[in-house]
């Protein structure tokens, strides 16, 4: 079996075919004393080559691979009371219990080679987790739900999954356009950081608000309200646990990996991982385009590097911000947004012949002559002289147009012109007309 998993090529992500997702097993207690063995994936954005992670701009460009805080390769191991201890004084609004599953996921994120995506993770996360705790507060949501897109994206705003789920927050484009969410040839607004940052907060309140249970509400982030409305149907209950044989097998997994994000999210240090070396990029700022402009006709006349343009407006497919058909967000680094506006008219005019073919009106080509001759003859009309009285003949079977013309002492083009005939075909019982 091969399965999709994704890659950066020229700096956008793409499907690419890769290994079976990667498993595992955990054996689960039951509460009757028995014991079965369950199979887990690892979230797709933990399986990410960590090459694709670093490619973005702003990974290349401000996050110091040398200075890694010295992350060592020894995990060390925690007795279960040590990790429901640790758990349990997380300032957390959402249940967060530990159990057979919770401490498997633990143990993935901080072994192996998970360590170094952890480390870079917990770097990235100081670009992104101020933006989501804004609108989490916005909203009086949990703060820990900030740590979510680490598990649905690898906090990468141009992730997509093999579902079609795209984004920090992985929307599919139903539910994204039903939050709002625009989706067009040049523009998805999933990968929009601010705008499916907000988009996110309100579908996880709207979860909420119908479950008044946050694990069921992320559970239903995972999988839908209608997978876990049938499993409250089924089992007759309606919390995460007591539904939990009855949710979907890769949903029965987000909760504990969720609860699990949190947990190295908080207590990193203690299992000897560090954050890379993270320089903060000068601030930004938005402003308003009404025009269609390409990311390289700004780079062109701002001197903006293209990579940050695309990194700090990945919403745009094309490098193309589509103005024209109405107002458009562009962010650029604070030092530039004066020098936008100044050289705008500029910006606009650059290449925009090379850029942008979009004619609003055009010309139909005029048809060769022959064609239009060919595609135009009509019937000929009849003709009749200015001078001269009309004689009336009704063809006999056997006569032509020639022998007629000869009776009459006319010709047979005067004939058709008469009488308003194509060719020299005529048939027996037709009357002419014939001038003399």
């Amino acid at each position: 079996m091969v399965a999709l998993a994704l890659s950066v090529v020229n700096g956008q992500w793409i499907m690419v075919n890769a290994q079976e997702p990667e498993t595992f097993n955990v054996t689960v207690h039951d509460s009757n004393g028995g014991s079965h063995t369950e199979t887990f994936e690892l979230p797709l954005s933990m399986t990410y080559p960590i090459d694709s992670l670093l490619a973005d701009w702003k990974a290349k460009n401000y996050i110091d691979l040398g200075k890694d805080c010295s992350t060592s390769d020894e995990n060390p191991l925690f007795s279960d009371s040590i990790y429901i201890d640790r758990l349990s004084r997380i300032p957390a609004i959402i249940e967060m219990p530990f159990n057979e599953v919770v401490r498997e996921f633990i143990e993935k994120y901080t072994s192996g080679t998970l360590r170094q995506r952890m480390s870079l993770m917990l770097s990235l996360s100081n670009f992104y987790i101020p933006m989501f705790e804004e609108a989490l507060y916005a909203y009086n949501l949990p703060l820990e739900l900030k740590y979510l897109p680490i598990v649905e994206s690898a906090l990468n705003p141009k992730a997509i999954s093999k579902a079609g789920a795209s984004g920090l927050w992985q929307f599919m484009l139903g539910t994204g356009k039903l939050y709002g969410l625009e989706n067009n040839s040049y523009v998805d607004e999933r990968q929009d950081p601010i705008k499916a940052t907000w988009a996110a907060v309100r579908y996880l309140k709207d979860m909420y608000d119908i479950y008044k249970d946050w694990n069921l509400a992320i559970a239903a982030y995972n999988c839908g309200p209608g997978n876990v409305n049938k499993a409250i149907s089924r089992s007759g209950k309606r919390d995460y646990w007591e539904i939990y044989n009855y949710l979907p097998k890769e949903t029965r997994g987000y909760v504990p990996s969720f609860i699990a994000a949190n947990y190295v999210m908080t207590y990193y240090c203690h299992h000897n991982i560090c954050p890379m070396e993270t320089n903060m990029p000068e601030a930004t700022d938005t402003i308003q385009v009404s025009r269609n402009v390409h990311f390289q006709q700004i780079a062109d006349i701002c001197g903006v590097d293209i990579d940050m343009l695309k990194s700090l407006n990945p919403q745009y497919k094309r490098d193309i911000i589509p103005g024209d058909s109405k107002q458009q967000t562009l962010r650029l680094p604070q030092n530039y947004v004066g020098t936008f506006i100044e050289k705008q008219d500029t910006i606009y005019a650059h290449r925009a012949n090379e850029f942008f073919r979009n004619r609003k009106v055009v010309a139909v080509p005029q048809q060769n002559v022959r064609q239009q001759r060919a595609r135009t003859t009509t019937p000929a009309r009849a003709t009749t002289p200015a001078n001269g009285t009309a004689t009336t003949h009704k063809i006999q079977s056997g006569e032509t147009l020639s022998s007629i013309a000869s009776r009459y002492g006319v010709t047979v083009n005067q004939l058709r012109s008469w009488n308003g005939i194509n060719g020299t075909r005529i048939n027996a019982g037709q009357t002419l007309k014939i001038y003399k």
